[in-house]
């Protein structure tokens, strides 16, 4: 009886990870319907706006340069022509980007969905932090989207789109390839950015400790900067950039650890007290 029960809740967990897998998709798939239809907003004001010299980063760098006696980051042009070469090409683009978009916009109800799936697991105390939770993964997520967007694409977008071997090749970018950078870059940000939630529910499932994270803080700070030097183009300065709010997110795991670590250690002294 007691083995029917077991094979009983094992089905029902996978019936809920089946539905919270089709909420979250359905969220997805309307979201993206909705993008869809902003065709000329999404592309022409979001998705081609680095491109452009007068996007927010160029600018904000040429400011910033001025103040400094000098115009070395102020950017002139960006020699390239996005193109589509496929008689799909521009159709699937839009398709794909608005998938993307859904998954961008839906993302704190998908967290919702998975903190209702994981909640069983948790303390009745815990449980009541679904709103923290949804919020603080919603804000991170958002942040990183943000860092993306206005720091590593533009970065990317000017160094490769500029980079020549020889005056005689022209850059005509593929709308695909230029959308898959932007996309890599704003979607691998936001999740990087979730860094502090990962740790959270990997020390509360005891599987590392704020001694492993001291202990492995250098091979950490080696992985972000190989981390940096995949996302970012090859040039110091902007693996630099985007290697300093990834610290940042290890280091405040490691107080997140902690706390979490001191917490239990009071939770296991009551019970041993009891």
């Amino acid at each position: 009886m007691a083995k029917q029960q077991k094979e009983m809740s094992f089905l029902n967990h996978l019936e809920e990870l089946r539905w919270t897998l089709v909420r979250s998709s359905a969220a997805i798939f309307g979201f993206g319907i909705i993008a869809f239809m902003f065709k000329k907003f999404i592309f022409d004001s979001i998705i081609l706006a680095p491109k452009n010299i007068d996007f927010w980063t160029y600018r904000f760098m040429c400011n910033l340069s001025k103040s400094f006696g000098t115009e070395g980051l102020c950017i002139e042009e960006i020699p390239f022509v996005v193109q589509s070469r496929e008689m799909a090409g521009q159709f699937s683009a839009h398709i794909w980007t608005s998938i993307a978009a859904g998954f961008i916009v839906s993302f704190p109800f998908i967290i919702w969905e998975i903190w209702k799936f994981i909640k069983p697991a948790l303390y009745k105390k815990e449980q009541k932090g679904a709103a923290s939770f949804i919020i603080i993964s919603s804000f991170l997520f958002f942040l990183g989207i943000l860092f993306g967007y206005y720091i590593i694409t533009p970065l990317s977008v000017n160094f490769l789109g500029s980079y020549r071997v020889s005056n005689e090749v022209k850059n005509n970018i593929d709308l695909a390839s230029y959308i898959g950078l932007l996309k890599a870059s704003v979607l691998a940000s936001g999740m990087i950015f979730e860094l502090p939630i990962v740790i959270y529910f990997l020390s509360k499932m005891g599987l590392i400790t704020p001694a492993f994270l001291r202990k492995y803080r250098k091979y950490a700070l080696l992985l972000v900067f190989i981390l940096a030097a995949i996302i970012t183009p090859p040039d110091i300065i902007s693996q630099v950039i985007v290697a300093i709010p990834m610290l940042i997110l290890y280091e405040v795991g490691i107080l997140i650890s902690s706390r979490i670590e001191k917490k239990e250690k009071k939770r296991l002294k009551k019970l041993s007290v009891k």
